[in-house]
């Protein structure tokens, strides 16, 4: 009998370089071997330099493209990336309460890598109040968690990761994992902190140059991984050595970010001349 491979939904605004959203999410989720289901929630102008505009859907083609294929089909997680409007979070979370059974990954984005905004106030009340208690994990990178928790009269820099993730447990986050690609560290420093705040930190070999999609690439690494049936802790640390592999491969198709090659495990099977060896 073939073993049909899970069956991940994934919540994101189209990319037309092929960087980030949605279509970073299925490149990933493939390369994984796991059936992507896309639901688009906005479709963007964007390249590998910045995100110039975002037109959101309706949350009514939002809300009827995911219930037709969870009528059809056993999704094993969603995963949530730009929702593009604060309807379509609430849309979002109305689904992902009516699934109760099916655990929810978020990758909170915030802004583009170039700074572009893609949340306002009102869509991040949304997202910490309707969708972070229903989370199994979010990911936000340091910034985004600073942004994410910050007080009025707050400084900034003030923040701690600690502080930030206790925070947003606080909020109903069950597990957060925090990147520190931004952090001022010979390394890069990625802390899991579980439901009772505990951490555990994973140290990375800090690579050079800037990339066009590695949130999306990671969470959906998670979101595949544990789709596969590892517990959440190993499916976070196998995720990001594989984000980590996609990035070291990178490849600069323009003129601006480089983009993770998230089939970089092809190159074992390549000829001299480029040409795919299947002997």
């Amino acid at each position: 009998m073939i073993k049909l491979p899970p069956k991940v939904m994934t919540f994101s605004a189209t990319d037309p370089s092929g960087g980030a959203g949605l279509q970073a999410d299925v490149l990933t989720l493939a390369s994984l071997g796991c059936h992507p289901l896309s639901v688009t929630t906005g479709i963007t102008v964007q390249d590998t330099v910045g995100v110039d505009s975002l037109m959101a859907l309706g949350s009514d083609w939002v809300n009827d493209q995911a219930r037709s294929i969870l009528e059809d089909m056993d999704v094993v997680i969603f995963k949530c990336g730009v929702l593009s409007s604060l309807e379509n979070m609430t849309a979002v979370a109305e689904i992902v309460a009516d699934y109760p059974n099916i655990p929810l990954i978020i990758d909170p984005v915030l802004a583009s890598g170039r700074g572009d905004d893609l949340a306002n106030a009102d869509m991040l009340l949304a997202m910490t109040e309707l969708l972070f208690p229903q989370s199994l994990l979010i990911t936000p990178n340091s910034f985004e968690a600073r942004r994410l928790v910050i007080e009025d009269n707050e400084e900034f820099s003030s923040i701690t990761i600690e502080e930030c993730a206790e925070r947003l447990r606080v909020m109903g986050c069950e597990n957060t994992l925090i990147t520190g690609t931004h952090e001022k560290t010979d390394s890069v420093i990625n802390t899991l902190f579980d439901h009772q705040g505990q951490p555990t930190p994973f140290y990375w070999d800090r690579l050079p140059g800037n990339y066009h999609g590695s949130g999306c690439t990671l969470t959906s690494a998670i979101a595949g991984y544990y789709a596969q049936g590892l517990s959440l802790e190993v499916a976070v640390e196998e995720a990001q050595n594989f984000t980590w592999h996609t990035l070291n491969n990178a490849f600069k198709p323009g003129m601006g970010q480089s983009i993770p090659d998230r089939f970089f495990w092809r190159n074992d099977f390549k000829d001299d001349d480029g040409r795919y060896n299947h002997n």
